[in-house]
C-alpha cells in the first residue's frame, strides 16, 4: 500500500478515533480528568483530518482553514489536559493564540497564502506542544516519556514552520504537494501513536504510585504505617554511627479513651490527625514518622544528637498537650507519654529499638504519664 496523502490521512483518522475511544475507556477505569481533554483532542484530530480531505474537492475553507484550525484546537486540548494532570495553571496569554489564528481568516488569498497559513499553523502547534512538555516534570519517571514525545513533536512543528521561510520550497496546501507536507503527514501518524500510548502510560504510572502510597500509609493520618516503616527504616539506620547517632521516640496518648467516650470517635480522630500534623512540621529531614496503630506513634531519627532528639520529643509533647486542652474538655487531660531510645549502633534493628522504646514508654506511664523517659544504648 503506497503512502500517498489519502492513505496517510485515512490512517490518521483511524488512529485518532481509536486513541480517543481508548482514552475514554481508560478514564472509565482511572477517573483521571486529563484523559477526557486528551480524548477530546484526538476526536478533534479525527474530525479535522476528515475535513481536510474536502480540499481535494474544492472546499478550501473547510479543508484548509477549518481543518488546520482544529489541529490547533487539538493541541490546545492536549495542553489543558497536561495542565489538569500536573495541576499547574496556565497563563491567560495562551488565549491570545486563538486570536492570532482567527486573524488568518482575514488574510486575502494570494500566491503566498499557503506559506503564511502553514507557517503560523505550524508555530502555533509547536508552541502548544512545547508548553505542554515543559509543564511535565522531567525528574518524574511517570511524566518523562510523555514530556519527550510532546517536546519532539513540538520541535518538529517549529522546524516545519521555519522551512516555509526557505525560498523556493515547493508547497501547495490544496493538493497536498510538497516535501514538507509529505513528511508532516508521516510524522502525524507516528505522533498519534506515541502521544496516545505515552498519555495512557503516564496516567497509569501515577495511579500505580498512588496505590503504592496508599498501601504504605495510614489512611487516617497519612503517616507511614507499620509495613512502610519496616521497609524504610533500614536505609535510615545504616546512616547511624558514633559521630551521627540516632534516636527512636515511641509516643502514646494518655487518657485517649476519655476523649472518644465523651466527645466521640470523630473528635478522637481529630487529635490523632493534629498530632501527625505536628510531627510533619517538627521533624527534620532525616526522620521517619509512622502510626503503629490505635493511638501509638513512632518517630525514627537519623544523624541527630541526643540533645536534639530529646528537645524534639519535649516540643511535640508540649505542643500537643496545649492543643488537646484547647480542643477537648476531659476529666483528665489528654497528653503524651514518650519512650525515647538513643543509640549509635548501625547494626541496631528496628524490632530491638521498638522493644526498648516500649520499656521506656512503660516507665513514662508508670511515672505519672505526660512525660518522657530515656533508654540509653
Amino acid at each position: 500500500m503506497a503512502l500517498d496523502p489519502i492513505t496517510l490521512l485515512t490512517l490518521t483518522i483511524a488512529l485518532a478515533t481509536a486513541s480517543a475511544c481508548y482514552l475514554v475507556a481508560e478514564w472509565h477505569s482511572v477517573r483521571e480528568r486529563s484523559l477526557l481533554f486528551w480524548s477530546a483532542g484526538f476526536a478533534t484530530v479525527s474530525i479535522g483530518t476528515t475535513l481536510s480531505l474536502l480540499r481535494l474537492h474544492g472546499y478550501p475553507v473547510l479543508g484548509i482553514w477549518f481543518a488546520n484550525g482544529l489541529l490547533v484546537c487539538t493541541h490546545g486540548l492536549f495542553l489543558l489536559g497536561v495542565s489538569r494532570f500536573t495541576q499547574r495553571p496556565l497563563s491567560l496569554a495562551w488565549l491570545l493564540l486563538a486570536a492570532v489564528w482567527g486573524a488568518l481568516l482575514l488574510l486575502p488569498e494570494a500566491s503566498w497564502w499557503s506559506r503564511i497559513m502553514l507557517l503560523v499553523n505550524s508555530w502555533l502547534v509547536g508552541l502548544l506542544s512545547v508548553q505542554s512538555a515543559l509543564l511535565l516534570r522531567r525528574n518524574r519517571v511517570g511524566e518523562r516519556q510523555l514530556r519527550w514525545v510532546l517536546l519532539g513533536h513540538g520541535l518538529f512543528y517549529l522546524a516545519k514552520g521555519a522551512t516555509v521561510l526557505t525560498p523556493g520550497t515547493p508547497l501547495d496546501l490544496t493538493a497536498f504537494h510538497g516535501q514538507i507536507i509529505q513528511i508532516s503527514l508521516v510524522e502525524g501518524v507516528i505522533a498519534i501513536m506515541l502521544i496516545a500510548l505515552s498519555m495512557t502510560g503516564t496516567v497509569r504510572y501515577r495511579r500505580e504510585q498512588h496505590i503504592e502510597r496508599l498501601a504504605g500509609s495510614d489512611p487516617l493520618t497519612g503517616l507511614y504505617n507499620r509495613r512502610a516503616l519496616l521497609a524504610q527504616a533500614p536505609a535510615l539506620l545504616e546512616q547511624v554511627n558514633q559521630d551521627r547517632p540516632g534516636a527512636l521516640l515511641l509516643i502514646d496518648l494518655d487518657n485517649f479513651k476519655q476523649a472518644n467516650d465523651l466527645h466521640g470517635h470523630a473528635a478522637g480522630d481529630g487529635l490523632l490527625v493534629a498530632l501527625s500534623d505536628l510531627m510533619r512540621t517538627a521533624l527534620p529531614k532525616q526522620a521517619l514518622a509512622a502510626r503503629l496503630g490505635g493511638d501509638e506513634f513512632v518517630v525514627l531519627l537519623g544523624a541527630t544528637s541526643n540533645s536534639e532528639a530529646l528537645r524534639l520529643g519535649e516540643r511535640l509533647r508540649e505542643q500537643f498537650n496545649a492543643l488537646a486542652v484547647r480542643r477537648l474538655n476531659t476529666p483528665e487531660p489528654v497528653t503524651l507519654s514518650i519512650g525515647a531510645v538513643l543509640f549509635n549502633d548501625a547494626q541496631a534493628s528496628l524490632a530491638t529499638l521498638l522493644e526498648r522504646g516500649d520499656l521506656a514508654l512503660y516507665e513514662a506511664k508508670r511515672g505519672g504519664r505526660d512525660g518522657l523517659r530515656v533508654s540509653l544504648g
